[in-house]
């Protein structure tokens, strides 16, 4: 799913929440919880049904923080790295470098 400009949001269980990333193997589900709890929100996590025991388990992950959409808070800003020391960018957020210098466009 990754950063897209849409805010969506719905229900997991009987808790309203605002989705983060839907269909997402456990190591990224893994990332994304524990960098939401470090930013402060409460992380509610679903675990999509499978056709069959031979594919990967996958997960829908949200907030309970309804107006949190995640490209508005990287692209503004709004998110500490897991170490709390940085601010998160488009490249850390998906998991693509661990560079976290402030600009989220590159210079030639």
């Amino acid at each position: 799913m990754g950063l897209g400009g849409k805010h969506l949001f719905g229900s997991i269980g009987e808790q309203r929440v605002t989705f983060v990333e839907k269909k997402i193997e456990a190591p990224r589900k893994d990332f994304l919880k524990k960098l939401l709890e470090v930013n402060g929100y409460e992380v509610v996590i679903e675990e999509e049904k499978r056709k069959s025991e031979d594919e990967p388990q996958l997960y829908t992950i949200g907030v309970t923080d309804m107006t949190f959409n995640p490209t508005v808070y990287v692209f503004q800003r709004r998110l500490k790295t897991i170490d709390g020391k940085h601010i998160v960018n488009q490249d850390y957020w998906n998991q693509e470098s661990e560079d976290t210098k402030p600009q989220y466009w590159k210079n030639s």
